[in-house]
């Protein structure tokens, strides 16, 4: 029954391997439930304000997940996004003085656009306009984005007042823990042993708890080594009251918050589209034209993620782009985010178990699985500057200013740009016109 729903055999995987590709993306994104309550407790004071949004994290990213797994059927693991949230705290709620309550009203009506425009077929529109070559580009700029974000995780990479970036200590203890995992994943997928990357994380997991290596942020953000499981590894939730149903949807649409919503609705938009489509490429579920199955049922669960987030009490829920790590390991169904939402909804009563994975023992699968996603680029035919200069521009922009979003505006940008000065705008869909002149008009609206 169950290979039948999720056409497990059909897409050539087995309900072992989705299982353990699940288990490999919820130890990949397992820091979310750390790190969200730690940048969302900033503008969200209240009682017991970091177990309470450590609850509605776990619980936002089950709901958002299990939407992935049981409808659209895909490997997309859904939890609050990084960078969403802390525009939520300190941009909008600490530097515009908008109480959080608005401001969970204003991610509410964004993902409700979200879901307005999936079924109205808008979203999908967009994602048939973009052209092939800039959704490879898409699937590697994001795999930069991964690997970029390994090498920071683990301390290998930092930065530098004078060069914005630079070579860390490959002495210290994060990193050598780091170059550990990345040499064993690595030569576990060069062997081609099942449960590569997941071995790579448990491995130097056990590492940094054996050696008593200082790898795990302490109380003042201080790394410090494994504290032990002090209060055991079974704790009892705490009711998240005070923070589901606080929303306030009405304030939210106010004047002077619309300015707020269309940031919410823009960044994600274009972020979670374009994790999304570099994802089921990833998985190899797009069609001959380079369009994703499903499409509609995929945008809408994305919208009802992010409003059921909102009804929870945390910021923007979207698609992880830790999910290509499941996906590395072979997951290709609904199964793998289904078993992610689970898992979410273990952490809840287990999370110290998670607590015990330090961000170096995940950055070397994300390094792993960021060059793996360099593949698609291989498809893109270089010969043409157009294409060629897109592609890049799409690549490089996403690690260089940290969001997806910057790197798809850059990339229809400049191809609809060149396409139209050289003659040859005729080989562009309108579509993408429009696109590029609101993405221009984006820019000229932030930069005022």
């Amino acid at each position: 029954m169950i290979d039948r729903y999720f056409g497990i055999a059909a897409a050539g995987s087995t309900i072992p391997r989705e299982l353990r590709a699940g288990l490999t993306t919820f130890l990949t994104m397992s820091y979310v439930l750390l790190v969200n309550p730690q940048v969302l407790g900033n503008a969200i004071v209240i009682p017991d304000g970091f177990a309470k949004l450590l609850v509605v994290t776990a619980l936002a990213a089950a709901i958002g997940s299990l939407l992935m797994g049981l409808v659209a059927r895909y490997p997309f693991a859904q939890a609050p996004g990084m960078g969403l949230n802390a525009y939520f705290a300190f941009t909008v709620v600490l530097g515009q003085k908008i109480p959080w309550q608005t401001a969970l009203g204003a991610v509410a009506i964004s993902g409700t656009l979200f879901v307005i425009l999936a079924l109205v077929g808008a979203r999908q529109a967009i994602v048939r306009a973009i052209p092939n070559h800039l959704k490879y580009s898409l699937t590697a700029g994001i795999g930069m984005f991964l690997a970029f974000l390994g090498l920071k995780n683990s301390g290998a990479v930092i930065s530098n007042p004078d060069t914005f970036v630079t070579l860390g200590s490959m002495t210290s203890p994060s990193v050598l823990i780091a170059v550990f995992g990345l040499i064993l994943t690595a030569a576990l997928l060069v062997r081609r042993v099942p449960g590569a990357i997941l071995i790579g994380i448990v491995s130097s997991t056990f590492l940094a708890i054996v050696t008593r290596a200082p790898v795990y942020f302490g109380p003042k953000g201080a790394l410090v080594p494994f504290a032990g499981f002090t209060n055991g590894i079974v704790q009892l939730p705490i009711a998240p009251t005070g923070l589901v149903g606080a929303l306030d949807v009405h304030a939210a649409l106010g004047l002077g918050i619309l300015a707020v919503v269309f940031t919410f609705f823009f960044v994600d938009f274009f972020d979670a589209t374009g994790t999304l489509m570099a994802l089921a490429n990833k998985a190899g579920i797009l069609d001959a034209d380079g369009n994703m199955l499903r499409p509609t049922r995929t945008f809408v669960c994305d919208g009802l993620a992010a409003i059921c987030g909102a009804f929870l009490g945390t910021s923007t829920t979207t698609a992880y782009i830790e999910s290509a790590a499941g996906i590395e390991e072979g997951g290709r169904t609904g199964l793998v985010a289904t078993t992610v939402a689970c898992l979410f909804i273990l952490s809840m009563a287990f999370w110290p178990l998670a607590a015990a994975i330090p961000a170096s023992a995940t950055a070397p699968a994300l390094i792993v699985v960021g060059a793996l996603m360099l593949d698609g680029l291989k498809a893109i035919e270089w010969g043409d500057y157009a294409i060629l200069i897109s592609a890049f521009l799409t690549v490089i922009t996403m690690p260089l200013t940290f969001s997806i979003a910057n790197g798809v505006s850059f990339g229809v940008i400049s191809y609809a740009s060149i396409k139209l000065l050289t003659g040859k705008g005729k080989e562009v869909d309108p579509l993408l016109y429009g696109i590029a002149v609101l993405l221009i008009a984006r820019y000229i609206w932030l930069s005022s």
